[in-house]
C-alpha cells in the first residue's frame, strides 16, 4: 500500500469538518478538529515508540513485563522527542467512549496531557476547549445526547487515519496538512479569518524579505497561528539551513491563536519555542528574570489594524521603556504602539535587529502624535523601506496596507544609511473572486528590488532623509512613487488625417522587440512622423498578432525544452536507490541543492530570449516549486513508483463512495465527482487512451442527445405539444418545425442508438472505476468499516483499468509519468506568462486601432457620401425635387 499523501490527509481532514459545519461558527469548531488532531497524533507517534521502546529493552535481555514497564515511562520517550501520553489520555480508551464522552473521556484525557510533567508545552494548552458544547449547549439531555453523537462520529474518523510519520510520503506532510486546515478555516471564517490568519504569500513576501538565517531569535507579538515563524523556519531549510536550532517568541491576546500557534510549531517538529497568551501593549510577558524584555534578532507580525489601547495600563514607564518616541491617541491608533515595542525587543539584538510589519497606510501621513513619532524614527534612521500592498489582500479588510521594514538603532548597512527606499505596489496582484492575492512573480519583484535598494522607475525609489524633512516627514507613498498611468495621449493631427504617431510606438518599443517586432509588421512606414496603417486585408486581428508572436514564442518553448532535458535528470537524482544510506537531512539537503540550481538555470536560460522578463520567469519557476515541492519530497523519500503510487490512491478516493461519519453509511459518487477524479494528472499521465475514448463517447452521446431532442421538438410541433408531450395553446400550429419529422423506424433506431451511445459512456467509466457502491466494496474487497487500501483489489478476475494501467507501468514508465507530469505544470505555469504577454500586445495595437482607424475626414467622407445617396434615393421616390 501507498504511503499516505497530503492530498488526502487533507481530504481527511476537512471531513472532519463537515462533520460540525452548519452546528456552530468555523471560527469556534475549528478548536475541537484541532484538539482531536493534535490527540490522535501524538498518540499515533506515542505507540510507535513504545513499540521501538519495547523492542530496545527485550533486545537488552530484561523481561516482557520489565520492558513494558520501562514503556510506561516519560523519561524514555523524551530522549525520542516524542511527547508522552499518560493512560487517561490513549486512543483506546477515548475510542471506546459511548454515552459523556466529554466529561468522562475527552476532558480527562486533555487534562492528564497537561499535567504530565514532561509535556510542559501543552500546559493551559486545552483549558478553553468545551466539547460538550457540540450538542448545541443549553445541558439538556438531548444536548448530550447529540454531544455524544457527533462526538463519536468524529473519533471515529481520525480513527480512520493512521498519523505516524512513518506512514507519511514525506517527513513534514502533518505539519503542511495542518497549513491547509488553518487556511480553510480562515477561507471560512470571513472577518474573523483575519484574527489569525495573514495570507501564507503576504507571510512568504515578509520572510524573503527579512531573510533569516540559522541560530536566529524570532518573535511575533500577534502570533495568530504562527504561519510568521512557521515560513521563517521553512525559508532556512529551503536555503540549506538547519533550523533546528532557532527560539521562536510569540504572543497573542486570543488563547485559541495561542492554541493554533503552539500546535503549528508542534506539528512542525519545533522544538525551541515560548508562546503566551496575553495583551501585548498592556503585559508583554517574554521577559527575563528581572522583568527585562527578551531580545529578539527578528521580528514578523501583521498586528490588527487601528485598534484601541489603554495608555494606562501600559503605565508611564511602560511607555517610557517600550515605546520611547511617543504615545499616540487611544482610539484606534494602536498601530504605531504596536510597532515601537516591536523595535523595543530587537534594540539590543547582535544580528541585524530587523522589524518588518504589517501597517494600515493611515500611519504614513496622520497628523499629530503619529507624525512626531515618525519623525522621531526617521531622526533614528530607523526605517529602511515602505512598501504599499494591493488592496483586499488581507482577510477581514479590504483597505490597502503597506510593509514596513525597520533596524535597530546603528543596524543599518553603510549604504543604506540616511536614505528610506519606497516601493509601490499596490498594482502587482492577481485578481480572484472573493480576494485578490500576490503571485510568486510578485513577490519576486517586490523582494527583488527591496534587495537591490536602488531605483524602478514608476515602482521604487529610495529617498533622502532631507526631503521627507522637506514632506514634514509624510510617507504618503505616492509622493515618491507615483505609478499612476500616464493619460492615453491623442494625437490631434492624427485624430484629423489619419495615421498613427511614431512616438506612440516607439513607447512601446520594449514590447516589440521582445517580439522581434519592427514597424514594418504591424504598419506602413513612409519615414515620417506618422505611420500608416495596412491595407485592410493586411492590417493585422488577433488572429494575425498571433501569428507574428509565433516566432518569438516558438523561440522561448525550444528554450524550455532543451532546458528541461538537461535538468531533469537533476530531479531524477533525488530518487532513492537500492543500498542507498543518504539520511532525511542529507535527502533535504539535495532538494535544496535542486530548487537553487533550478531556479538559477531556468531564469538564465530563457532570459536570453526576450520574451519574458525576470520577474515573469522568476515567478514560473518559484511558482512551480511551491505547488510541486511535497511531490518532490515525496519523490526523495518513495521514488517514482511511491510518487505514482500516491497519485492512484488519491484518484481511488475520489471514485469512492463518500463516507458519512456520522452513520458510517456511503453516498456514490456523482457523475461530476467522477469526472473531476478523471481530470486529476496521473490519469493522463498513465492511461490517456481512456480520456481519448470517453471524449469520443461523451461526443457520440452529445449528438444523439441533440438530435433525439431535435426529434422531440419537430413532433411536438407536429401535433401542437411541446417537446415533453404538452399541448401549448399559444403555439403556432402552422409553424414548420426546426426538424423534419423522422419516421416511426428512424425514432426507433435513434432512440436505440442513443442507448447504446449511454450505455458505452457507462462501461468505459465502470471497466476504468465500477460505477455501483457495491461494486466499489467488491473491487476493494472492503466492507463497509475497512480502510481503503487494504484487501485484494479485483473484480472477479479483471482488475479496474486504473489499477491494470498502473501494474502495466515498468521503472521506466514510472518515471516518464512523474517527470511528464512535473514538466507539463511547469509548461502550464509558464503558459499563463506567455498568454498574458501576448494579450499585451494585442492590447496595444487594439488602442492605436480605436483611436486611430478612422480619422475625421474619412468620417466626413462617409457621411457625404452616405448623405448623397440617400438623397439620390429620395429623387428616386419622388420626395426631392
Amino acid at each position: 500500500m501507498a504511503k499516505l499523501t497530503l492530498a488526502q490527509l487533507e481530504r481527511h481532514l476537512f471531513a472532519a469538518a463537515d462533520i460540525l459545519r452548519g452546528t456552530m461558527d468555523a471560527a469556534e469548531y475549528k478548536d475541537y478538529i484541532f484538539g482531536l488532531l493534535f490527540l490522535k497524533r501524538i498518540n499515533d507517534e506515542f505507540e510507535a515508540a513504545r513499540k521501538r521502546i519495547v523492542k530496545a529493552e527485550l533486545t537488552k535481555g530484561k523481561s516482557p513485563e520489565d520492558a513494558a514497564a520501562v514503556a510506561e515511562r516519560s523519561p524514555a520517550y523524551t530522549a525520542q522527542g516524542v511527547i508522552f501520553v499518560p493512560a487517561e489520555a490513549r486512543w483506546e480508551r477515548v475510542l471506546g467512549g459511548v454515552a459523556k464522552i466529554n466529561d468522562d473521556f475527552l476532558q480527562p484525557a486533555f487534562q492528564a496531557l497537561m499535567a504530565e510533567k514532561s509535556n510542559g508545552k501543552l500546559k493551559g494548552l486545552f483549558d478553553h476547549i468545551t466539547f460538550s458544547r457540540i450538542g448545541g449547549g443549553g445541558g439538556t439531555s438531548s444536548s448530550a445526547d447529540l454531544a455524544d453523537k457527533r462526538l463519536k462520529a468524529l473519533i471515529q474518523h481520525f480513527d480512520g487515519l493512521d498519523l505516524r510519520g512513518e506512514n507519511f510520503e514525506f517527513p513534514d506532510m502533518i505539519g503542511a496538512a495542518y497549513e491547509y486546515l488553518i487556511k480553510e478555516f480562515a477561507d471560512s471564517a470571513g472577518s474573523k479569518g483575519g484574527e489569525f490568519y495573514t495570507p501564507r504569500a503576504v507571510v512568504r513576501m515578509m520572510v524573503e524579505l527579512a531573510r533569516p538565517q540559522p541560530g536566529m531569535r524570532i518573535y511575533d507579538p500577534c502570533v495568530g497561528s504562527g504561519g510568521m515563524l512557521i515560513h521563517a523556519k521553512e525559508y532556512i531549510d529551503e536555503h540549506g539551513g538547519d533550523s533546528r536550532d532557532l527560539d521562536f517568541g510569540g504572543q497573542d491576546a486570543n488563547s485559541g491563536s495561542w492554541v493554533m500557534a503552539t500546535m503549528n510549531l508542534l506539528f512542525h517538529g519545533v522544538k525551541s519555542f515560548e508562546l503566551h497568551t496575553g495583551d501585548t501593549l498592556t503585559t508583554p510577558l517574554h521577559t527575563d528574570g528581572s522583568g527585562r524584555l527578551q531580545t529578539f534578532d527578528l521580528v514578523l507580525s501583521n498586528p490588527p489594524f487601528s485598534m484601541d489601547y489603554d495608555k494606562a495600563l501600559i503605565g508611564d514607564e511602560g511607555i517610557a521603556d517600550r515605546m520611547p518616541h511617543g504615545a499616540t491617541s487611544e482610539r484606534g491608533k494602536a498601530d504605531l504602539m504596536f510597532l515601537q515595542h516591536m523595535l523595543s525587543m530587537v534594540r539590543d539584538s547582535g544580528r541585524d535587529g530587523t522589524v518588518i510589519s504589517v501597517m494600515p497606510h493611515g500611519v504614513l501621513f496622520r497628523g499629530s502624535t503619529e507624525q512626531e513619532i515618525r519623525t522621531k524614527l526617521l531622526d533614528a534612521d530607523l526605517v529602511e523601506a515602505v512598501i504599499g500592498l494591493a488592496p483586499n489582500l488581507f482577510y477581514g479588510t479590504g483597505i490597502p496596507a503597506c510593509v514596513l521594514v525597520l533596524r535597530a538603532p546603528g543596524k543599518k548597512s553603510p549604504e543604506r544609511r540616511g536614505r528610506v527606499l519606497f516601493i509601490n505596489a499596490d498594482r502587482e496582484f492577481h485578481k480572484e473572486s472573493a480576494q485578490n492575492v500576490l503571485l510568486p512573480e510578485h513577490v519576486e519583484k517586490i523582494v527583488s528590488t527591496f534587495h537591490a535598494f536602488k531605483d524602478v522607475p514608476d515602482f521604487a525609489r529610495v529617498v533622502s532623509r532631507d526631503e521627507l524633512a522637506a514632506n514634514d516627514d509624510n510617507l504618503n507613498i505616492r509622493r515618491y512613487v507615483d505609478n499612476t498611468p500616464p493619460p492615453e495621449p491623442q494625437d490631434v493631427r492624427a485624430h484629423l488625417t489619419g495615421g498613427v504617431p511614431r512616438v506612440e510606438i516607439e513607447a512601446k518599443k520594449s514590447l516589440l522587440d521582445s517580439y522581434g517586432l519592427g514597424l514594418g509588421d504591424l504598419f506602413a512606414d513612409g519615414g515620417g512622423e506618422y505611420v500608416d496603417f495596412l491595407p485592410e486585408p493586411e492590417r493585422p486581428d488577433a488572429a494575425r498578432l498571433a501569428e507574428l508572436a509565433k516566432p518569438r514564442e516558438a523561440a522561448l518553448w525550444s528554450g524550455f525544452e532543451r532546458w528541461w532535458a538537461a535538468e531533469a535528470e537533476q530531479i531524477a537524482g533525488l530518487v532513492p536507490v537500492y543500498g542507498d544510506d543518504r539520511t532525511d537531512g542529507e535527502r533535504r539537503a539535495q532538494l535544496v541543492r535542486v530548487r537553487a540550481d533550478l531556479l538559477e538555470t531556468f531564469r538564465e536560460h530563457l532570459e536570453r530570449v526576450g520574451l519574458l522578463d525576470h520577474y515573469a520567469l522568476a515567478g514560473s519557476i518559484v511558482g512551480w516549486w511551491q505547488a510541486a515541492r511535497y511531490e518532490l519530497m515525496a519523490l526523495a523519500g518513495n521514488g517514482f513508483g511511491g510518487v505514482v503510487d500516491g497519485w492512484v490512491e488519491m484518484v481511488e478516493t475520489m471514485l469512492l463512495p463518500e463516507r458519512d461519519p456520522r452513520t458510517g453509511g456511503g453516498r456514490k459518487r456523482s457523475g461530476a465527482e467522477r469526472r473531476q477524479a478523471y481530470d486529476h494528472k496521473v490519469v493522463a499521465a498513465i492511461v490517456p487512451e481512456f480520456l481519448e475514448e470517453l471524449a469520443a463517447a461523451d461526443a457520440r452521446k452529445a449528438e444523439l442527445d441533440a438530435r433525439w431532442k431535435a426529434a422531440q421538438a419537430a413532433e411536438a410541433a407536429a401535433t401542437g405539444g411541446d417537446a415533453d408531450g404538452d399541448s401549448d395553446a399559444d403555439a403556432d400550429a402552422d409553424a414548420a418545425p426546426a426538424e423534419p419529422l423522422l419516421s416511426a423506424a428512424d425514432l426507433a433506431k435513434l432512440k436505440r442508438d442513443r442507448t447504446k451511445a449511454n450505455a458505452a459512456v457507462k462501461a468505459l467509466e465502470d471497466d476504468f472505476w465500477p460505477l455501483d457502491s457495491d461494486g466499489q466494496s467488491k473491487v476493494l474487497g472492503l466492507d463497509a468499516g475497512q480502510d481503503q487500501g487494504e484487501g485484494q483489489q479485483t473484480l472477479g478476475d479483471q482488475l479496474p483499468r486504473l489499477h491494470r494501467a498502473r501494474a502495466a507501468l515498468d521503472e521506466a514508465g514510472e518515471r516518464e509519468a512523474v517527470l511528464g507530469v512535473l514538466r507539463d505544470d511547469l509548461a502550464a505555469k509558464l503558459t499563463g506568462h506567455v498568454v498574458r504577454r501576448r494579450r499585451e500586445l494585442v492590447a496595444a495595437y487594439g488602442v492605436w486601432d480605436g483611436k486611430y482607424a478612422v480619422s475625421l475626414r474619412e468620417i466626413e467622407a462617409r457621411r457625404a457620401e452616405a448623405a448623397d445617396r440617400l438623397e439620390r434615393m429620395l429623387k428616386e421616390l419622388g420626395y426631392a425635387g
